[in-house]
């Protein structure tokens, strides 16, 4: 009778633990919506389920990025999983940041770093990551701005511990690149993920031959050109007149209503194209990752739309948008900045990003039905 009283007691300790946890990150969260059509999440879009794609590899190189931090380092890397880190990241060079950067770290670290990055981005991912960085550098070296751009600013933040069931995941997070991994035992949502640089190629210097974000370009424009004129005037949301992208840093609960056209309007060979457009993105992720991204994405082509804002020349200023209800790709050639006095025009600079709307960006939907369900368990799972 006594051992069941203790049990009890320390049961019910536990349910209240939970939930004020639960409680406190409900607060702290009430301001995140997501990205929404018209300000309201649609329910049930996502679920916990497994993946049946192993995160093991994940798990084992954070653990290992870990061990050879000292302990001001692992503090300065380390934030709660639901904590405020997430949404603080910003797309410009002049933000303030948290977490730990690559200035910090030895090259024994700054390996394990990349190798961490390694186990969650695809090949593809990887290099179009380091490259934005290299080209960073070469931002410091055409402009002499060395304290303002560099390979080295870009900071990592862990948020959790690494496991194969409790929520953890990681931030990277620099100009022009950031991007978020959350993971709950075998699922990963890889959103907000910013790619951009200005320039986007180096004729010259150290990094000569650099380029990133080309695949985007062109693809995007591929396709564009495949509509017909009925299909053009649907899609196309009008001239472009500056910048363009709206769900870039600080825009967490942006409201996007649906525009364009519908991939139900597009003919099977248009559709294929379309699939292959949003794979250019999906694709940083690690191959297995990516490829259940794709069937969710796929499964929801029927109610995904792209706009158009701009020319389709060759040597056109454009942006463009593929949205649906689990997937927002952005993609927009910029003004000008860092390299407006050098004659350098919006085709060297652009921006991207891709988000999970309906409330899942940074995995926090997921997240929330974590919490919910393991409240729930406790709840009842005990008399």
């Amino acid at each position: 009778m006594g051992h069941r009283t203790k049990t009890a007691s320390l049961s019910a300790a536990i349910i209240v633990a939970s939930s004020v946890a639960f409680t406190a990150y409900a607060q702290r969260d009430e301001s995140f919506v997501g990205v929404t059509t018209d300000g309201h999440v649609v329910p049930r879009v996502f679920a916990i389920e497994s993946t049946g794609v192993s995160t093991a590899p994940y798990i084992e190189a954070t653990q290992g990025l870990l061990e050879l931090l000292d302990g001001a380092q692992r503090d300065a890397i380390s934030f709660p999983v639901d904590g405020d880190q997430w949404r603080e990241w910003s797309n410009t060079h002049r933000a303030p940041r948290r977490g730990l950067s690559f200035e910090d770290m030895n090259k024994v670290q700054a390996a394990a770093a990349f190798d961490m990055l390694a186990t969650a981005l695809s090949a593809k991912g990887l290099k179009t990551t380091r490259d934005i960085m290299r080209l960073n550098a070469h931002l410091a070296w055409l402009t002499g701005r060395d304290g303002e751009y560099g390979e080295q600013l870009y900071w990592l933040a862990i948020m959790g511990t690494p496991s194969p069931t409790e929520p953890w995941g990681w931030q990277l997070e620099g100009h022009h690149l950031i991007v978020n991994c959350f993971v709950l035992g075998d699922q990963v949502v890889m959103t907000p993920t910013f790619l951009g640089s200005e320039p986007v190629y180096a004729d010259d210097g150290p990094y000569a031959g650099t380029r990133v974000l080309q695949a985007e370009e062109q693809q995007g424009l591929s396709f564009v050109r495949s509509l017909s004129d009925e299909q053009w005037r649907r899609a196309s949301l009008g001239d472009k007149h500056g910048n363009t992208i709206l769900a870039q840093a600080n825009s967490d609960n942006v409201t996007i209503p649906y525009a364009g056209i519908r991939a139900t309007e597009l003919t099977a060979e248009q559709r294929d194209q379309f699939v292959e457009l949003i794979a250019e993105y999906v694709g940083n992720m690690k191959e297995d990752h990516a490829a259940v991204r794709m069937a969710e994405i796929v499964e929801h082509l029927d109610d995904t739309w792209f706009a158009w804002v701009g020319a389709t020349d060759d040597d056109a200023i454009f942006y463009y948008r593929i949205q649906s209800p689990v997937v927002l790709i952005e993609f927009d050639h910029q003004r000008p900045i860092a390299l407006r006095e050098l004659g350098y025009t919006a085709r060297d600079h652009i921006h991207s990003v891709t988000r999970t709307p309906n409330g899942n960006d940074y995995g926090k939907d997921l997240l929330r039905q974590h919490y919910e369900r393991f409240q729930d368990d406790l709840t009842h799972g005990h008399d």
